[in-house]
């Protein structure tokens, strides 16, 4: 026991020593500089004929990447050369016979690196052996430290890791040059790092049908090669309709050649996939009826592993992704689960705790943990956000320590309730930053997977995905806007980058705020607030941003763009095109104006538009991706999609109607900005039309209290920023007078009773607290009122409404007494409780999706 804490202990040490930004690749020679390529030479590629297949790889692929970029191909040796200029070396320390001689000699150090799960070292030498003038040293921890030093530097060379994934050009060099020094890159901050390809049909399936005969290993090798070059080392495998290991016996052998653990997904125990029961399986999926085929069956999951890497997922649900038994079948659960344990000690002839598994706690089973149920300590416990993004439990603070730790598994696409969402990219990266920070700091570092869907188009916030779960320390509430524009560098250039970044960013919190799957000509109001012209019009000048770049792009980047940035900004505008015009054509079609049709036959065209949008991404580069925008998105009548898509009902008036077109008239405006004074301080708002509208961000004072502060997230909210404390493991606050707190001006011409509304991002009740995450709120003096904004997360129906919305709207009473300045109160009680937007309401609010704009003082 001691020895296994130690070894815990020293692994968690050793996360701490993150990689930091280390530029080392410049296009001119400079002092000490290791010539990689030159106008008259191009240094050797030197790796030891007994080291790993991985390395070997992944030396072909630099190689290649080499040539990609300078036109020229280096040569890879297995010799050393009695006489040489320039040599790369590259090996793990414990495979490479020269690196062994290089750090027996002292010329490489590699304490920063040795011993480490993944870790690498880049490092020029002088004179490294007898006859060679001068070396790069590409050394890895073990294999795939060693695989991810080599894709650091091809990333800095200008090859992106997405260059067969998105088409993103190789950025042309002439001559390469590696900084003389030594760069150290420490462990993951997450041991686990990886994707699930889920939800796969039609897209995916029918796209690998038709390029590579199916989910075969050819397919697969593009996937690992993508992953190692994201840093990732973690894969669940394609399972509708798919069986990683029977579809092709090559695809567990080559996952594990090229370094990739490979899992099975939250109801595929013991490396089985679903399909290989309904090929091979007898009888019911049935533990209590059925348990010696049952046993048979994952017997064979184990043999197969062989010596694979892999992490082998524990427990059981019913078969299809459904509950296993009408209520909470723990005692049935934890037999199956010493079972399987057994099973894996008779196979693998070692104790059960010496291979990595999994229990993912994923919709009902979650709930056999929460009353009582537990496992192994050496066992990951998989936590699961809701399939929306927002994460159901973390372990608190005071928990006992596992050994195995815990697992976050994460969805960016989802097929079910309250509608599948598999079409686009809808996530935003600000709220999966502040998702996954409050896991990290609750803990959870050992397992991160992500359901990506298809892959494609989900390349954007895999890369911030996978990129976070490396370094969780580069990116936070301060600098997360930075990773759009630098993303963008690396795909397209410096050139452009703000702009594209600005694109991407707006695109994500446009789409974010509602799945264009939910969207209908209701969603945004066309009489209050104009806000339906308004979203329409900002999805428009979004779309002729894009274009406008597009235009200024170098051709050889026009099928990347489209497919990174122009296409989804173009499919979601003309989206929202259509359901606009079809609320309009509804408007005037109850009035019996002629205006009506106008609207009809728009829609009409915007309906035509999304099915050649699609076409025209399914033709590029050759027909390359002919298939991934085959995904229905309109026309849905519940939460599973539609069998073919079905344009919005339209309706026609005749011609002969004498009606003139209405213009929506809001109330007469009447306005507190008469009572502001000219010398105030601070934000101030004002009341309009019986209403104050306030951003949260936009506070006129704030009080932190000793290391609890507020911060801004940017670009969090629906239409703008979101506050909250940090840390976000700080402890629940007692309201007084030393309590984090956040003030907000207003001038009312009204008096009496205000109905204040919090808006919130939709955080779970985590911790599964009885009063859930709570806020406190006060007018004035008054005395604060606290209220929980989640304690009843687990009512359907509530739910429902707050990931459709993506938002928590609480509503709190109040009056006022006199017409002047007030103060809204805003007290801290619980972390991580992100407030969007606070909306007053003297009588005069109307309906509208996202409140009505701010009534800021300008």
């Amino acid at each position: 026991m001691k020895k296994k804490f130690l070894e815990l202990f020293t692994f968690s040490i050793l996360l701490i020593n993150y990689s930091t930004a280390q530029s080392f690749v410049t296009g001119k020679t400079e002092n000490g500089a290791f010539p990689l390529v030159t106008a008259t030479d191009i240094a050797s590629i030197y790796v030891d004929n007994n080291d790993d297949w991985l390395i070997h790889k992944a030396a072909s692929l630099l190689q290649g990447d080499i040539e990609m970029v300078t036109g020229r191909k280096p040569p890879i040796i297995s010799s050393l050369p009695s006489s040489s200029k320039n040599i790369i070396i590259i090996g793990t320390i414990n495979g490479s016979q020269t690196i062994h001689q290089l750090i027996k000699e002292k010329k490489l150090k590699v304490e920063s690196v040795q011993n480490k799960w993944e870790a690498f070292k880049l490092q020029t030498i002088s004179n490294p052996i007898k006859g060679v003038s001068s070396a790069l040293v590409i050394v890895g921890s073990d294999k795939r430290g060693a695989a991810y030093g080599i894709f650091e530097l091809s990333q800095q060379m200008g090859v992106s890791s997405w260059y067969w994934w998105a088409d993103v050009p190789v950025k042309k060099k002439s001559e390469i040059y590696i900084k003389k020094g030594s760069y150290n890159y420490g462990s993951p901050s997450v041991k686990y790092r990886g994707i699930f390809i889920n939800d796969e049909a039609p897209a995916f399936s029918r796209w690998t049908k038709e390029k590579f005969g199916g989910v075969n290993h050819l397919a697969y090798e593009k996937m690992f090669e993508l992953l190692l070059r994201l840093k990732a080392n973690y894969l669940w495998p394609a399972m509708w309709g798919n069986a990683f290991n029977d579809d092709d016996t090559l695809n567990p052998v080559l996952a594990n050649k090229w370094g990739i653990v490979m899992g099975t997904s939250h109801h595929e125990p013991m490396l089985r996939a679903q399909q290989e029961w309904k090929r091979y399986g007898k009888g019911a999926w049935d533990y209590s009826t059925n348990d010696s085929v049952l046993k048979a069956f994952w017997k064979k999951g184990i043999e197969n592993m062989d010596h694979h890497e892999s992490i082998v997922t524990i427990g059981m649900r019913g078969d299809g992704d459904k509950p296993m038994a009408q209520g909470t079948a723990i005692g049935l659960l934890e037999k199956i689960v010493a079972d399987q344990r057994k099973i894996i000690t008779d196979v693998t002839g070692k104790p059960a705790s010496e291979t990595p598994q999994d229990w993912a706690l994923y919709k009902e089973v979650q709930d056999y943990y929460d009353k009582g149920m537990r496992v192994p300590d050496d066992v990951t416990l998989l936590l699961c956000d809701d399939n929306w993004g927002n994460i159901r439990k973390l372990p608190k603070l005071t928990d006992k320590p596992r050994s195995g730790g815990y697992g976050i598994y994460y969805h960016f696409d989802y097929v079910g309730g309250p509608r599948n969402y598999k079409w686009l990219n809808t996530n935003n990266i600000a709220r999966v930053w502040e998702q996954m920070h409050l896991a990290y700091e609750y803990g959870v570092k050992n397992i991160w997977v992500v359901n990506v869907g298809d892959l494609k188009p989900m390349e954007f916030p895999i890369s911030f995905f996978l990129d976070y779960a490396w370094n969780v320390n580069k990116w936070n509430e301060n600098n997360i806007n930075d990773y759009y524009t630098q993303w963008a560098s690396k795909q397209f250039g410096p050139q452009h980058a703000e702009e594209i970044g600005n694109i991407i960013k707006e695109y994500s919190q446009f789409n974010a705020r509602r799945k264009p799957e939910l969207l209908n000509e209701n969603t945004y109001s066309i009489e209050n607030y104009n806000e339906a012209n308004r979203v329409t019009d900002k999805w428009n000048k979004l779309r002729d941003e894009a274009e406008n770049v597009s235009n200024k792009l170098p051709a050889e980047y026009k099928d990347a763009f489209f497919e990174l940035v122009l296409h989804p900004v173009k499919a979601c505008a003309n989206l929202q095109d259509m359901y606009t015009a079809v609320a309009w054509n509804h408007f005037y079609a109850k009035e019996e104006n002629p205006q009506a049709n106008k609207y009809a036959d728009e829609v009409k065209q915007f309906y035509a538009n999304d099915s050649l949008i699609s076409a025209e991404y399914n033709r590029l580069n050759n027909g390359k991706w002919n298939h991934m925008m085959d995904q229905t998105h309109i026309g849905y009548t519940y939460w599973q999609e539609p069998r073919s898509q079905k344009m919005p009902e339209v309706k026609y008036v005749s011609q002969a109607s004498t009606s003139q077109p209405l213009t929506i008239i809001d109330s007469v405006e009447r306005t507190a900005r008469s009572l502001i004074p000219h010398n105030s301080q601070g934000n101030l708002f004002y009341e309009l039309n019986g209403y104050v509208s306030i951003e949260a961000a936009h506070f006129t004072k704030r009080r932190d209290a000793g290391n609890i502060q507020w911060k801004v997230i940017p670009n969090i909210g629906r239409d703008g920023d979101g506050i909250t404390t940090f840390p976000v493991t700080s402890q629940t606050q007692t309201i007084g007078s030393t309590t984090p707190q956040l003030e907000y001006d207003f001038y009312a011409y009204n008096s009496g009773a205000i109905k204040l509304n919090a808006y919130f991002s939709p955080t779970l009740n985590f911790h599964n607290d009885t009063n859930g995450l709570q806020y406190a709120i006060s007018i004035d003096n008054e005395k604060p009122q606290i209220i929980s904004i989640n304690k009843d997360d687990n009512d359907g129906r509530q739910w429902n409404q707050w990931v459709a919305n993506d938002i928590i709207i609480k509503t709190t009473n109040h009056s006022i007494s006199k017409k002047e300045k007030h103060t809204v109160k805003f007290w801290m009680v619980s972390p991580a409780v992100i407030l969007q937007k606070i909306v007053l309401d003297f009588g005069g609010l109307k309906r509208s999706y996202l409140g009505p704009q701010e009534t800021l003082v300008k």
